[in-house]
């Protein structure tokens, strides 16, 4: 039995755009003391597991064995998904080249994390649950009504409820009863515990994954076959479902970098200028007056501008929806 770090590295970070691409989304970006979030978190869980284990896509594969290599991080397996197919198909892979009785411990590429005691608490507890035959995931204590993540709601280590994202109202009322946790989207489970519950809820994508498993050339999956599994989150497709799933409320400081409010506030932490009005600019070394405007971030890159309201960060989105339709040499 191996404990293997299955790092997940397909997202785009579109609500980082301009400074994340298609070609160099956002765990990529080495703006965090120098360092890129992907780098960090094969750094970070190192000590935890045996081996690391990278599942990207043939858009930034490449990216990561740099990332690896600059970081000193030799010894590493990756499979190389031809399409995007959600997180499910994703983890799905990774188990199914696992040895059944191996612990996979999942994490994103693209969250920032504080490796302290309560994270190593957190982590060790997770996989002591997993070689019980539980799934199990990590419910982070809120700082914040955040509406942007979904909810756990937990009794102890019993998950009783998953939220989906709420309103304003709502995130303030989870935050004051105390048992709601965001989700973490990170998780920990046998191997083989986790292919029977994807195949007993959901069949098909057990049964393209494996399919397309048969055909990998090397470490890249097919593309024809890659197509036919369906798009479902882990969420959707285990999660919610197994009733062997259990929580781990976990105290460390942990942040989705996904957005400028959260990289502002990073960037404040870590003594980013910015002037008496809360104002700061990001990728350029021009002088940049603000007028009349507060909590506002410039960011600029060699082919775009973008001038935001920290508090209009999640917007970032929607205009990057609108640039792959109208502008997509910009994405």
């Amino acid at each position: 039995m191996k404990i293997i770090n299955v790092i997940l590295s397909g997202g785009v970070g579109s609500r980082l755009w301009p400074l994340s691409r298609k070609n160099r989304p956002k765990q990529y970006l080495p703006i965090f003391e120098g360092e890129t979030l992907f780098q960090k978190t094969a750094k970070r869980n190192s000590s935890f597991c045996d081996q690391i284990l990278i599942v990207g896509n043939k858009d930034n594969y490449l990216l990561s064995r740099r990332d690896l290599q600059t970081a000193g991080i030799q010894s590493y397996q990756e499979i190389i998904e031809a399409v995007p197919r959600n997180t499910a198909a994703a983890i799905s892979i990774a188990a199914l080249l696992c040895d059944p009785k191996d612990i996979l411990f999942v994490t994103p590429s693209d969250q920032l994390i504080e490796a302290d005691e309560a994270y190593s608490n957190a982590v060790e507890r997770s996989i002591d649950l997993a070689k019980e035959g539980n799934i199990v995931t990590f419910g982070l204590k809120p700082t914040r009504p955040e509406t942007g993540f979904g909810y756990i709601e937990a009794e102890g280590e019993e998950v009783k409820a998953f939220r989906e994202k709420p309103d304003q109202t709502t995130a303030k009322r989870f935050m004051d009863q105390g048992n709601f946790f965001w989700n973490s989207g990170m998780f920990c489970f046998q191997a083989g515990v986790f292919l029977d519950e994807l195949a007993k809820f959901e069949p098909n994508v057990y049964l393209k994954t494996f399919m397309a498993k048969r055909e990998m050339t090397g470490n890249m999956m097919p593309e024809k076959l890659s197509l036919e599994i369906p798009s479902i989150s882990v969420d959707y497709a285990v999660m919610e479902r197994t009733e062997k799933i259990k929580v781990v409320p976990s105290h460390f400081q942990w942040s989705d970098m996904g957005s400028f409010e959260s990289i502002y506030d990073y960037l404040i932490e870590k003594g980013h200028p910015v002037d008496d009005f809360g104002n700061m600019v990001i990728g350029t070394e021009l002088h940049t007056e603000f007028s009349g405007l507060t909590n506002t971030i410039l960011i600029e890159t060699e082919d775009a501008i973008l001038v935001l309201r920290k508090e209009n960060s999640q917007e970032i989105k929607q205009v990057y929806e609108r640039l792959v339709k109208e502008k997509p040499n910009l994405v």
